[in-house]
């Protein structure tokens, strides 16, 4: 037996999780890092077995008294009783110790076993090997048993180790957790403190002192009464009152209190995790480590995504934040910002932020917007802006940026100029990419189901992917910034000489001789219930268009049959109702182009080259967006194959695309930041849609909580003016119809949808399109006259009241409604 490891010194190397147990193997960990651990040893679980070895067939985990009985029959091996004395000779003459359990599965991250074994203090010379036994025996006392029993704990897969250690005469002691065990803040440390050994903290027995510090200093205290304290006596220890000048006195000083929560951040640095720190006070004011195990059960604490607490500004969810409708992944939020940066890069003003997440949720600056049409002498623009972002409640002061106007001119002059020069360049590039990007996505996508490690994965992503998505977001700029002036004046001139309702006529039809992409659903769903494509074509075509495309957490379309089965089965009119749609839409433009021609003989042919101009315009704005969603569903399956080549599965959702790129090349420091990412997650995609606008401060919990809540604007200073009953906003598309309204919450409610009612909705974006011809109107909270619902809407010739504001918090399910899209009026009836 002299091979046996039965005794180890407190710091052994050697002293791991299978010799030394739980706690023992952490207190050896400790040691070693120089943490001020009282001196001791291990008895290992290689003695435990030397002493159980005759007899350990007849211990009955069902009869704890039973087992009790037959260890105390047993003496403890000659051999293990002299490595035992020895090591406890080594400590000292006759020194007081601690005899504490140490089972093999205690102290995990996943299960404390915390006090399921016994602990003997003030023990001393004779006393130690009883005191071992007894220890040794607490494995099968009927605490132990059920405890296991309810973890799935095998009872045969158990040992158990007896750390013995110098007695710290503590005149203090207690518990500290390095994150509040309750709210999970990892920030604050929590510290528990009494009189005396610390027993009576840990076995409940005392409401302690409570401290709470954040950076090494006391934010909360509470003192209190302390009315036991346990205490050394020369046979052991016992309870006792505390001195009546002690009970309401505080334990720890502020000083103290630092000192410990200093050495709770090492022991934290040194797991990696939060720690539960067990701690004595000598009465020379030292103090002693007693044990350390990671925080079991702990409540991660949501990170906060809040961008409107970086300073006063206007921010609205309109026009993007409509293709971006749900809480975003952090892996999401960071692709967005990588779009953002290189395809609306014109719009930034450096040391500002353009974008922002506010509570998960995308949103735009328009401060920034105001703040440099403004410097620009472009006060009009800014007005203008109404067509993309959509209107601005009466009486709203627009927060601008805090900067003169001549340093506003100087930093944004030389992007423009940049920016001229790129767009012209990508232009000329655009047919070539946009005739290339499908077979080069499906190319990519192939690519990375083929990679075979994750540092390979990684290369992909450097040498070909980002690329590629660089690309197609430069390209979106470019068709975004091409014929600015053409779509202003074409949309006006035509609406002064032939009206609302000729002029939205005349600029339908955009698809013709060039499929609109915002269209590209709908009319592939239509083919494909006629058996012209099969669904591989359609998933081909169009299964990277849906209403989550920009998250990619989500599955695609063109990766869900199920969705397309949905879709089909809610749409067994798509056929007949859809083609019918886009004939009498083409009749009503025909009219209305031979009314002008009747009315302006003179003007018919130029300004049908200038509808064809506007017209290319659009197709083209539509196609190199739908080409970037084509490169989300390459990110997609990146980040999936990422999730597969690390083993860290759907966790890559919640890093940061640094983060994601460190994991493949095998740095995981990020993944320590995901259980508090998917709170925040989860808390976030709880709440309702936030308000289209949102002015300063915004606390989306608090204004979820407030039954008062407006879905239209919150404006942190206040003055509002009360929501109006009446519903308006742009004309979206002309027509007036009465009818059933029906209000849904999400695309996912569309089969709620019967045919001729009227859609009323917060947004829609192209997952939406298919519902569409079911429709007898469409309105919306969100949008303008270049928002998604008012160009189907009047590609199917359907009246559309968009950007109102106040339509899902004004009209009910069932209301009986007029919708008039030529003046932008909703009507609710008797």
């Amino acid at each position: 037996m002299s091979d046996v490891k039965l005794v180890l010194p407190l710091d052994d190397p050697v002293a791991d999780l299978a010799l030394a147990g739980g706690k023992g193997a952490s207190l050896a960990r400790l040691a070693r890092a120089g943490l001020p651990v009282p001196g001791g040893f291990h008895v290992t679980t290689a003695a435990y077995r030397a002493f159980v070895a005759g007899f350990r067939d007849e211990i009955d985990p069902h009869d704890p008294e039973g087992a009790a009985a037959l260890f105390a029959r047993h003496e403890i091996p000659e051999p293990v009783a002299d490595a035992i004395r020895e090591a406890y000779a080594a400590l000292g003459d006759d020194v007081a110790v601690a005899v504490r359990s140490s089972a093999t599965a205690e102290d995990l991250p996943e299960l404390s076993f915390a006090g399921q074994q016994d602990t003997f203090l003030n023990v001393r010379g004779d006393g130690l090997l009883p005191a071992v036994l007894r220890c040794w025996a607490s494995l099968w006392n009927a605490r132990a048993i059920a405890y296991r029993d309810r973890n799935g704990v095998p009872h045969d897969d158990v040992a158990l180790a007896v750390v013995v250690q110098e007695l710290v005469d503590a005149d203090a002691a207690g518990i500290m957790f390095t994150a509040d065990p309750v709210t999970g803040a990892l920030d604050e440390t929590v510290i528990n403190a009494s009189w005396g050994l610390g027993e009576a903290v840990v076995g409940g027995q005392v409401t302690p002192d409570t401290l709470v510090l954040r950076a090494g200093a006391v934010v909360r205290e509470q003192v209190g009464d302390k009315t036991v304290m346990t205490v050394r006596t020369p046979d052991g220890t016992e309870d006792r009152p505390v001195p009546a000048e002690l009970r309401r006195a505080p334990v720890l000083t502020a000083a103290q209190a630092a000192e410990l929560a200093a050495l709770g951040a090492r022991i934290q640095d040194l797991y990696g995790v939060p720690m539960d720190v067990e701690w004595a006070r000598r009465a020379d004011g030292t103090l002693a480590v007693l044990q350390a195990r990671p925080i079991t059960g702990l409540k991660a604490r949501p990170e906060e995504w809040n961008d409107s607490l970086k300073g006063e500004y206007l921010w609205t969810a309109g026009n993007l934040g409509e293709a971006i409708p749900d809480v975003m992944t952090p892996i999401t939020w960071s692709y967005v910002r990588l779009f953002i940066h290189e395809a609306m890069s014109a719009s930034a003003l450096p040391g500002f932020d353009m974008v922002g997440n506010i509570g998960g949720r995308f949103y735009m600056n328009l401060s920034i917007v105001h703040t440099i049409a403004a410097a620009m002498g472009m006060a009009k623009r800014a007005s203008a802006t109404e067509n993309v972002f959509g209107k601005l409640p009466p009486g709203l002061d627009v927060p601008k940026v805090g900067l003169s106007r001549w340093e506003i001119i100087r930093k944004v002059l030389p992007m423009a100029a940049r920016l001229q020069g790129r767009v012209r360049t990508n232009l000329k590039a655009m047919p070539a990419f946009l005739a290339a990007s499908r077979g080069r996505c499906e190319e990519l996508r192939a690519r990375v189901a083929a990679t075979r490690t994750a540092p390979e994965l990684a290369e992909l992503w450097e040498r070909e992917i980002r690329p590629h998505v660089v690309t197609a977001c430069r390209m979106l700029e470019a068709a975004g910034r091409q014929g600015g002036a053409t779509l202003v004046w074409t949309r006006d001139k035509l609406r002064k000489l032939a009206g609302e309702s000729d002029a939205e006529a005349m600029l339908s039809g955009v698809n013709a001789g060039g499929e609109l992409a915002s269209m590209g659903l709908l009319l592939g769903l239509s083919r494909l219930a006629r058996g012209e494509i099969t669904r591989e074509e359609f998933a081909a075509a169009h299964g990277h268009r849906g209403p989550h495309e920009f998250e990619v957490s989500k599955p695609r379309p063109g990766e869900d049959p199920a969705w397309i089965d949905a879709q089909l089965a809610g749409l067994r009119d798509l056929r007949t109702d859809t083609e019918a749609l886009l004939a009498r839409q083409e009749r009503a433009r025909e009219e209305a182009w031979a009314r002008f021609a009747a009315r302006y003989p003179g003007q018919e042919a130029r300004m049908r080259e200038r509808v064809r101009r506007w017209g290319a315009v659009v197709r083209d704005r539509e196609e190199a967006r739908s080409e970037n969603m084509r490169a989300f569903w390459v990110l997609r399956a990146f980040t999936l194959r990422a999730g597969e080549l690390t083993g860290h599965g759907d966790d890559v959702f919640f890093l940061s695309l640094e983060e994601l790129l460190a994991l493949l090349r095998g740095d995981a420091a990020g993944l320590d930041r995901v259980p508090a990412r998917r709170a925040a997650y989860e808390r976030y995609a709880a709440l309702p849609p936030y308000p289209v606008l949102i002015v300063g401060h915004f606390d989306p919990v608090r204004w979820a909580a407030d039954p008062d809540r407006r879905a239209d604007v919150y404006d942190a200073r206040g003055g509002l003016a009360p929501v109006g009953d009446a519903v308006t906003g742009f004309p979206g598309a002309p027509g007036v119809v009465e009818g059933v309204a029906r209000v849904l919450a999400g695309p996912e409610e569309g089969d709620r949808l019967r045919p001729g009612e009227i859609l009323v909705t917060t947004l829609t974006n192209v997952g939406w399109t298919p519902m569409f011809p079911r429709a007898a109107a469409v309105v919306t909270d969100l949008g303008a006259p270049l928002s998604h619902a008012s160009i189907v809407a009047r590609e199917l010739g359907i009246p559309a009241v968009v950007g109102t504001g106040n339509a899902t918090m004004r009209l009910r399910d069932g209301d009986r409604v007029r919708v008039d899209g030529e003046r932008g009026t909703v009507e609710l009836l008797g």
